[in-house]
């Protein structure tokens, strides 16, 4: 079974936990962004059917 050799020290451990979380941090706010303009109804990026679109296809 492989085993590290030394122990990882404190300091890269907690640089990549840190890095981690930033970028969580990074897709949760561009995720919010997204949300709000899709409420907004100015999004340019993101491509949904409308409700007039969806009712005027079951008709």
């Amino acid at each position: 079974m492989a085993v590290p050799k030394k122990k990882t020290s404190k300091s890269k451990r907690d640089k990549r936990k840190a890095n981690w979380k930033h970028k969580a941090a990074v897709q949760a706010r561009k995720a919010l962004s997204l949300g709000k303009s899709i409420l907004t109804g100015r999004s340019q990026s993101f491509v949904y059917p409308s409700p007039e679109e969806e009712e005027e296809e079951e008709s």
